[in-house]
């Protein structure tokens, strides 16, 4: 197809419709008149084939547009196969007495055998085996037209997918051969010959016929109750008539369609004029922004009618990938001029895409735009609306303007400005005064949305104002989220804390810098002692060395010890994960280091927190070991400390300190066998709990009720009763409310192993095998957090514990499997507790093991597992003492008597009572009537048993009488407790000895 240009050659006359424009065209003021008559039809209303929404729309708005240019314009809609027939026919004879014919048609449309057909509103299936009659040929009334008209426009937007069913063909009569539908609809290439055919010169100036989609490809029908694109386009511009060629007007159309659907739909025209085509008088054309951004878009479509389709795929891609309109991004390539644009691809795609970078950035900063001057706000939607359709001169030009609003009243706003300045400042003032208020309470998170009101207000008055209240921010966020154990909040901490770096001029790493990022640190640290691995503790680290750095550079020695500080409490963490007892006595030199620089009377708070941490590090190093001495100095740290720190002058502080002096009073109870100890323990988890609230502190409330649970489980080894375990049990489980298992692993974890070593206690002294089996459930619960590959020792831990009930729960039942399951247990965790680097736990677990295989031999003809628990108990008693683990290592005495009293029997052998009696008699050194009264009575039994045992083997009367004198001890014992069953299997034994005595 041939474009007509607006160059006209000596032998060229122009066409105009008479009296509808004043042609600016010096060559439209020399046309002849002409009249022009136009059919519109709009087919919607189907029947038996799908239905079309927009087709009686665009009739109903293009009969006007045609009117409007001087048509005598006639609109029909839902015709049937007779109406429809008899509409064209009477077109055709009205056209007779014009000069320009145009018929616009918009419905339904099909091609087959070469020949387009238009589809009534009543086709249905039956058409198809008689299209002469049931459907409508357009290539008749077109030849018609061509003899009667000089000029023939034909705009067809039926270019929609074929409504009959896939594979259907029409015969042109009932007995004719069928011919296969095109899926497509109206197809131009195979229509082009039959509307092709060459006009007498003499009578005839051409045709021209415009399809709303290429052929082959399908049109859209646009949105319900809209106009379709090819119709929207064609009202849009061919009012653009005044003074523009026809051709120029269907090219406009063309682009315009091709942009309005985002490139998925171009209409294809099929032109044969033999003269240039120019409309007169038009319909007023709209003026001012309207007309302005009309205007300019009229040109950038002709300029892209032009572009080669290389360009053009370029153009699609890149829009497409950055995510711009179309429209936009040619008008862009448009506004440069063709000597900037790039004739390399690779070349033009980077300016393209940087183009398109500066256009989305463009009309993302279209919200930020904010004015109370409506013509500054009619300008910016002009410009934003001229850049959404390409437009860019345009939209430079209200921009222009929009700037000259602003100039001309900018000296009024500088008035104002401070007045509002100042208003802003004192509004943020009153925010951040109701923050502090709330963070007195502990309301952190209503302190936190007040610091960042008042950062809002401050932010573009004053920047020192708006880093401290944006740090404020991000500082109550941190305490809300180590309240309640939350990630997401602390996480939200962190976020404002960047905020905070990026109000830092120039990025510099100065002072600011280095405090923001110690802050950002914490955070992590306490996001990591929520976490099972330590990646955040790792990063916590990371930034913590970096900033003491700085300080040091700086000689800012108070913030370099606050920095050394925080990297021995990530050294401590760090520790706690991995059980390496270097790593602790780094973090204490980090401390003692931190405490150099922390003079107490110019820094007493620094200081008692300095003091705190040495305590905390002194702890950890001495527990495992049952380091009395070590015990005592996290115990005078703790106690220095509080002497600085006060429940009145800093209450939250002072409940964290009595908190750790718990935890070390508790194992101190354990290491001196003092239950007095263990009551100072509850009372110091108590003080912490009177200001760390469930209410206010949640998480550190929940801590200190999994150190109280510790406290009363302690002591409860030195009481008959279950009281203390029951209370245990209520602070475990209260903890475990507070724990989510998502949100806080390694805590809720701590809180199920430390309930299932309570329910394990309440179930062997009431020999309950429901509690039994919640606690090896507990500890269970524990190991699936404690994995072996990230917590080799917790999950050593967790199988000693579940062993200890396993063989409890064998005791209770009677069933071997469990005390099986129990020597498993044991020899699972010593391949994590080795005694090169965990003495003290591998020692507890040699003693457990040896009561399991003790018990197990029991179910056994031979006596190598009886053996093997006295090599066990022998090898425990190598690392434990009495005066680190004195009730540890009675235990392991009272089970190597046992053991050695059972081989004795099982072999006959009295040459193993002796040291049975020793074992024995040694725990008695910690097995005190006062302190332990139940292992105490379980002891003089034993000894009564060794005792018995040597007179049935030849030691005589003196034996039996021994025997006699501890069993009556032991029964008084167990009576005082109420323990019947114990009490009757005494009665029996005595019953027996003095039988051989009165023998």
């Amino acid at each position: 197809m041939r474009i007509f240009t607006l160059r006209l050659g000596p032998s060229f006359r122009a066409v105009a419709l008479a009296g509808l424009l004043a042609s600016t065209s010096a060559m439209a003021q020399e046309a002849d008149a002409l009249n022009g008559v136009a059919l519109v039809i709009g087919q919607s209303d189907y029947g038996e084939v799908p239905a079309l929404p927009n087709p009686a729309n665009d009739a109903r708005e293009m009969v006007k547009l045609l009117t409007d240019l001087g048509f005598d314009a006639r609109s029909v809609t839902d015709r049937d196969a007779r109406k429809l027939r008899r509409d064209l026919e009477r077109f055709a004879e009205d056209a007779e007495e014009a000069d320009v014919a145009l018929l616009y048609y918009s419905g339904h449309g099909i091609e087959a055998g070469g020949e387009n057909w238009l589809v009534p509103v009543d086709a249905g299936l039956e058409a198809l085996d008689e299209a002469e009659e049931a459907l409508v040929p357009l290539s008749a009334v077109l030849d018609e037209l061509r003899q009667n008209v000089s000029v023939t426009i034909v705009l067809l937007d039926a270019c929609r997918t074929n409504p009959f069913p896939a594979g259907s063909a029409i015969r042109r009569e009932p007995d004719a051969k069928p011919e296969p539908i095109s899926q497509s609809g109206l197809t131009p290439v195979r229509g082009a010959a039959a509307l092709n055919k060459k006009p007498d010169p003499q009578e005839n100036l051409g045709m021209v016929i415009g399809f709303a989609a290429e052929p082959g490809e399908p049109a859209l029908d646009g949105s319900p109750g809209g106009n379709s694109p090819y119709a929207a386009a064609l009202l849009r511009h061919l009012s653009a008539m005044q003074g523009v060629e026809f051709g120029q007007v269907m090219r406009m159309v063309t682009e315009e369609v091709y942009l309005a659907t985002g490139a998925q739909q171009r209409p294809w025209t099929n032109e044969s004029l033999r003269r240039l085509l120019y409309f007169g008088l038009a319909p007023e054309e709209p003026g001012g922004v309207d007309g302005k951004i009309t205007g300019e878009r009229r040109q950038l479509l002709l300029t892209m009618a032009d572009l080669p389709s290389v360009e053009r795929v370029q153009v699609e891609k890149v829009a497409a990938r950055e995510g711009v309109k179309l429209d936009a991004l040619y008008g862009v390539l448009r506004a440069m001029g063709t000597d900037v644009v790039p004739d390399d691809p690779s070349e033009l795609d980077k300016l393209l895409e940087s183009q398109a970078e500066r256009l989305r950035e463009m009309m993302g900063q279209r919200a930020a735009l904010r004015t109370d001057d409506p013509e500054i706000a009619a300008l910016s939607a002009a410009a934003d609306r001229a850049l959404a359709e390409g437009a860019i001169r345009s939209a430079k030009e209200f921009l222009d303007q929009a700037v000259a609003r602003v100039e001309e009243t900018s000296d009024a706003v500088d008035d104002l400005e401070e007045q509002i300045k100042n208003k802003r400042l004192a509004d943020a003032a009153v925010y951040a005064k109701r923050a502090d208020a709330s963070a007195l309470t502990f309301a952190f998170r209503e302190a936190a949305a007040d610091y960042a009101r008042a950062f809002d207000l401050v932010e573009k008055w004053d920047e020192d104002l708006a880093w401290n209240y944006k740090n404020q921010q991000a500082e109550a966020l941190r305490l809300l989220g180590e309240a309640k154990g939350d990630r997401t909040v602390l996480q939200e901490a962190l976020d404002a804390y960047r905020q905070v770096l990026d109000l830092l001029p120039n990025g510099e790493k100065g002072r600011d810098w280095a405090i923001t990022k110690n802050n950002m640190a914490v955070v992590l640290n306490g996001i990591g002692e929520l976490e099972e691995g330590a990646e955040s503790l790792s990063r916590a680290l990371e930034s913590f060395e970096e900033v003491k750095a700085i300080f040091a550079a700086e000689g800012d020695d108070l913030n370099w010890a606050a920095a050394e500080n925080n990297i021995g409490n990530i050294l401590l963490l760090l520790a706690e994960r991995s059980g390496d007892m270097a790593t602790v006595e780094k973090a204490l030199a980090a401390y003692r280091a931190a405490v150099e620089k922390r003079d107490r009377a110019t820094v007493p708070l620094d200081w008692a927190f300095s003091q705190n941490n040495i305590g905390l590090a002194e702890f950890k190093l001495a527990e495992p070991r049952g380091d009395a001495a070590g015990l005592g100095r996290a115990e005078a740290a703790y106690r220095v400390a509080l002497e600085v720190l006060t429940k009145d002058s800093a209450p939250i502080d002072w409940a964290m300190v009595q908190n750790n002096l718990g935890n070390t009073l508790n194992a101190l109870g354990l290491v001196r066998n003092e239950a007095g100890l263990h009551d100072a323990a509850a009372e110091a988890f108590e003080a912490s709990m009177s200001v760390r609230t469930r209410e206010a502190w949640p998480h550190q409330w929940a801590t200190s009720q999994i150190g109280l649970g510790n406290a009363l489980n302690n002591r409860s080894r030195h009481e008959w009763t279950t009281w203390s375990l029951s209370a245990a049990i209520e602070a475990y489980e209260g903890a475990l409310g507070e724990f989510d298992r998502a949100r806080a692993p390694l805590h809720w974890a701590s809180a199920q192993n430390n309930l299932g070593a309570a329910l394990q206690t309440v179930g062997q002294r009431n020999q309950d095998m429901a509690f039994l089996e919640r606690s090896a459930a507990a500890f269970r619960a524990a190991r699936e957090i404690y994995a072996r590959e990230k917590f080799p020792l917790d999950w050593a831990m967790t199988l000693n514990n579940e062993g200890n009930t396993l063989r409890l729960m064998a005791a209770v039942s009677g069933e071997p499997k469990h005390y099986e399951s129990a020597v498993a247990a044991y020899r699972d965790a010593l391949a994590e507790f080795r005694r090169d680097r965990a003495s003290w736990q591998w020692a507890l677990v040699q003693a457990s093991l040896g009561d399991a295989l003790q018990y197990l031999s029991n179910h056994e003809a031979h006596t190598d597992s009886l053996k093997a628990s006295i090599e066990a108990r022998r090898m425990a008693l190598e690392v434990l003492t009495p005066e680190t683990a004195p009730v540890e290592w009675a235990n392991a005495q009272n089970g190597l008597g046992m053991s050695l009293l059972n081989l004795s029997t099982r072999e006959q052998n009295s040459s193993h009572l002796p040291d049975a009696a020793k074992a024995f008699e040694a725990s008695l050194k910690v097995f005190t009537r006062d302190g332990q009264p139940l292992q105490w009575a379980f002891a003089q039994n034993n000894i009564g048993d060794v005792h018995w045992n040597l007179a049935a083997q030849g030691g005589g009367e003196a034996e039996y009488q021994k025997a006699l004198t501890f069993f009556e001890a032991a029964k008084d014992a167990f009576a005082s407790a109420g323990h019947q069953p114990v009490i009757d299997l005494i009665d029996q034994k005595i019953a027996l000895v003095k039988g051989e005595l009165e023998e």
